[in-house]
């Protein structure tokens, strides 16, 4: 599975998703959490409502992690299948978060 996080500096999730100029990606498998990537996007940071931008850099993963997302967003999340979740603090407190409750739903 690839989760990508909303981060402006891969310490932190930080970003509302329609601000994510900056993504970092992981790869979870077999219990191992591998750092894939850094991604830039393209983000006028002066609008809003750009989170399909960010929707659409990250199609080749299955989860998005940002502070917040707007309803926009999350219809075309859903389309294409990528799971939004709302979360913020440290990066690896946040995957750890969303791993441990995958985990545990998936068990």
């Amino acid at each position: 599975m690839k989760i990508a996080v909303v981060s402006s500096n891969g310490v932190d999730v930080d970003l509302h998703l329609g601000k994510g100029y900056s993504l970092y990606v992981y790869e979870y498998e077999d219990d191992d959490l591998t750092f894939i990537e850094h991604r830039e996007v393209d983000i006028d940071l002066e609008s809003q409502h750009q989170g399909s931008k960010v929707i659409k850099a990250c199609e080749d993963c299955d989860v998005i992690i940002a502070v917040q997302f707007g309803f926009k967003s999350k219809i075309k999340a859903d389309e294409l299948n990528i799971k939004l979740v709302s979360d913020e603090g440290s990066v690896d407190e946040v995957l750890k978060s969303y791993i441990d409750h995958y985990n545990f739903m998936k068990n």
